[in-house]
């Protein structure tokens, strides 16, 4: 079991390390959330299961605080509001669950952010389409795989590797980076 574990936490040390491939990605996308909330814009998430749970943690890391004692920025996950999502699914389709409630919730110059490990989550990359079209910047965090996702947006991070526990330890701490270096750059005086 010792080997298992050391073999494990081996393999998230490279992993995180590889991730300083992403660093002008991450940038971008940083300054794009900048631009958005600067702008009195505000950033969407979305994503399926463990993705779901990192929108809805990021959002509130935005919408609370991170580690500053400041006021909110407007951050929301498409994936909280139970009655939406299961209406929306039932009456247009489960692919439509995060583009239908984008539709009535964002704004030109608002930011989304969809999270898919696998990258061809089609409720993610519906929303990512209709982001497009309405002039709503859509940032993707993937794995390393080539995806559809990928395609999609104006910007994509990929966690690297192919496996979804791991992808999803660097997406949680993309976010978390990214929420701290925007709560940074607005508030500290």
């Amino acid at each position: 079991m010792k080997d298992k574990i050391k073999v494990y936490f081996e393999t998230i040390s490279r992993n995180f390390l590889d991730l300083k491939n992403e660093s002008v990605n991450i940038e971008q996308a940083i300054k794009y959330i900048l631009q958005s909330l600067n702008s009195g814009n505000k950033i969407i998430f979305c994503g399926n299961g463990g993705s779901a749970g990192d929108s809805q943690h990021l959002a509130a890391e935005l919408m609370g605080r991170y580690k500053i004692d400041r006021d909110p920025l407007p951050a929301i996950a498409l994936t909280v509001d139970t009655s939406a999502l299961t209406a929306i699914g039932n009456d247009y389709g489960y692919e439509n669950t995060f583009s239908r409630q984008l539709q009535g919730l964002g704004n030109k110059d608002d930011v989304l952010v969809a999270i898919s490990t696998s990258g061809n989550s089609e409720n993610v990359i519906k929303a990512c389409q209709v982001a497009k079209k309405m002039g709503i910047t859509s940032i993707g965090l993937t794995g390393s795989n080539k995806s559809k996702l990928s395609a999609e947006v104006d910007v994509c991070i990929k966690a690297s590797s192919n496996e979804t526990n791991h992808i999803q330890e660097m997406h949680i701490a993309i976010g978390q980076l990214i929420c701290g270096i925007v709560e940074e750059t607005l508030f500290r005086k």
